[in-house]
């Protein structure tokens, strides 16, 4: 099994508890971290943005990180969403086995 961390931002507490629900829920992420607070510059249709969001972060294995993506990207709000997956090369090796048996198999 191989972990991958999935980073994405979310506009509200509201939507990323939503979408963390479901992905717990539905077997894709062994466990979600929200971290609200977050500000975020950016340049959006040639102008430079602002807006207040909330971090997640998913837990799951390389052979789910493709769907998490897609279940994120179906419920996230935003037009272009910041979705990235990356890989994790170490940790605990309870903590990374937990994550193994919480993801569920991709269906055959």
């Amino acid at each position: 099994m191989q972990p991958r961390l999935v980073y994405t931002t979310l506009p509200s507490l509201e939507s990323a508890e939503n979408v963390a629900r479901a992905l717990v829920a539905e077997g894709l992420v062994a466990c979600a971290n929200i971290l609200p607070g977050m500000v975020s510059i950016y340049r959006w249709e040639g102008q430079v943005e602002r807006a207040d969001e909330v971090v997640m972060i998913l837990k799951t294995t390389a052979a789910r990180a493709s769907d998490v993506m897609e279940a994120v990207r179906a419920r996230h709000p935003y037009e272009v969403p910041a979705i990235l997956v990356l890989p994790v090369e170490g940790g605990l090796a309870a903590y990374l086995s937990w994550i193994g048996a919480e993801v569920a198999a991709p269906p055959a």
